[in-house]
């Protein structure tokens, strides 16, 4: 079977059944092939088919508290989440997003919780202290996507907050601000008004220590499900500025100027 792709001749692709599709591998840059023999935590809405005897079972919904007591401990992000069972193979996807799996040893991981599509029960899923992350502790698999290819850097390094897709195995971040940024005429007017925003390039997420950050080709953020209260804070899933749509609480917000200073300086 062929098809004509846009200005070019046809070109041939592969057609999959359930024997010829890769085990716990990619099918190309855009999905991952899971071969479920047991259970795997799936995010919602990221299986796109699936051969096999498989059930999914809501996070608290189901049948198998025993595992979700043991390795799911994130209460902002159950509703989010599936346990599919069974055997099978399951196709993963996030909106045409690169899709790569990785290995955790003895290790722990935060990443962005709309960037992990998936994981192995052998590790346990936490919620982070920074907002819109979690944590993944242990040893086993997990499945991410990101916007564009990831690389990997040491600390010390400063990131763009919309580069940050994770860290491995070293401290939290913290902010740098630049000085400019927060002194000076246009510095004071931005920190008092909230006018002009912040770029990767005046803000930053700091990382110090031993370990290993992972950064994604791209400054564009993938959209988040809604998982809760996040800061309007650049740079942070769902903090754009202004009303985010996400429906998730938000902290308390000091009056007038000293408000959007407050959201500047991610408070």
């Amino acid at each position: 079977m062929s098809q004509p792709p846009q200005g070019g001749a046809p070109q041939d692709y592969q057609v999959y059944d359930a024997a010829s599709l890769p085990a716990n591998d990619n099918v190309n840059p855009y999905a991952f092939c899971v071969e479920l023999d047991g259970q795997w935590f799936l995010q919602k809405g990221k299986m796109i088919a699936y051969y096999g005897q498989i059930d999914f079972h809501g996070i608290g919904h189901g049948p198998l508290d025993g595992l979700v007591a043991s390795s799911f401990h994130s209460p902002l992000h159950a509703a989010d989440w599936v346990v599919a069972q069974g055997r099978g193979k399951l196709l993963l996807a996030d909106r045409a997003f690169d899709i790569n799996s990785y290995d955790l040893e003895d290790g722990n991981l935060t990443v962005r919780s709309g960037n992990l599509l998936a994981f192995d029960p052998s590790l346990s899923l936490k919620q982070s202290i920074i907002p819109g992350f979690l944590t993944l502790i242990g040893t086993g698999s997990f499945v991410a996507a990101s916007n564009g290819e990831v690389h990997f850097v040491e600390p010390p390094v400063r990131v763009d907050p919309q580069a940050l897709v994770g860290w491995a195995d070293c401290p939290s971040p913290c902010h740098h601000y630049d000085h400019r940024y927060l002194k000076g005429v246009m510095g004071g007017l931005r920190a008092m008004t909230g006018v002009g925003g912040a770029s990767g390039e005046e803000h930053q997420f700091e990382f110090v220590g031993a370990g290993t950050v992972l950064i994604q080709s791209s400054e564009v953020l993938m959209d988040e499900r809604d998982t809760g209260g996040v800061p309007q804070q650049a740079g942070v899933p769902g903090g754009q500025g202004g009303d985010s749509g996400h429906g998730g609480q938000q902290g308390p917000q000091l009056p007038g100027q000293f408000g959007s200073l407050q959201r500047r300086l991610g408070l």
